[in-house]
């Protein structure tokens, strides 16, 4: 009597449909969790730069021949894929002490200095920002989308955000980060200049 060694032509195929079957789970769970970091570290990244404006802010980093300047950063409305990081250096020091500061903390183009343009990549958006007084909020889309531009300014010698919406003046901010394959992340900001990039949705 002989034996046949060997594998089934049934077998090598129920063995390449199972393999199939788990590449394609695998692959597609690692482009989600791509995808979500690439959100997460975007959030990360504007938060950062709002980090990098308090220091400079705090630092009294010079502009040109302007000192103790307040940096901050701008979103605006309808470049959702872009922020700048400024110098507040408009209207100048109307005094002459060594402690005098420049600036309104709001972004005034052509007279405040324009430090650098972040522009977002993958598609990823600044989809919303809001401000709030206490537990009433006002937001670029959201809550009937009266704000046109949100400005958060640091300036020495207290860490304290300065955020302001035209001239209006807010105690918290959030931002909302959105991906075109969906997902969203949320960054906040207090009036005491804490910044937390995975903060709690926007209301």
């Amino acid at each position: 009597m002989s034996l046949s060694k060997g594998f089934t032509l049934i077998e090598l195929m129920v063995v390449l449909a199972i393999i199939g079957v788990v590449m394609s789970i695998v692959l597609t769970n690692q482009s989600t969790f791509n995808k979500t970091l690439i959100l997460q570290n975007t959030a990360y990244d504007i938060a950062l730069t709002l980090r990098t404006a308090e220091t400079y802010g705090l630092g009294s980093r010079a502009v040109g021949v302007t000192a103790n300047a307040g940096y901050g950063v701008r979103f605006q409305k309808g470049t959702s894929n872009s922020f700048i990081l400024f110098a507040d250096t408009s209207p100048v020091a109307s005094c002459a002490s060594p402690d005098c500061k420049p600036g309104d903390h709001v972004y005034s183009s052509g007279a405040d200095a324009l430090v650098q343009t972040y522009t977002l990549g993958n598609g990823i958006t600044v989809s919303d920002f809001c401000a709030y007084v206490g537990a009433s909020a006002s937001c670029a889309y959201a809550h009937g989308g009266s704000l046109s531009s949100l400005d958060i300014v640091f300036t020495r010698p207290n860490p304290d955000a300065f955020i302001s919406a035209g001239a209006s003046s807010y105690s918290d901010a959030c931002l909302t980060i959105s991906s075109p394959q969906g997902g969203t992340r949320f960054v906040s900001v207090a009036s005491s200049g804490e910044i937390t990039a995975g903060a709690t949705p926007c209301q």
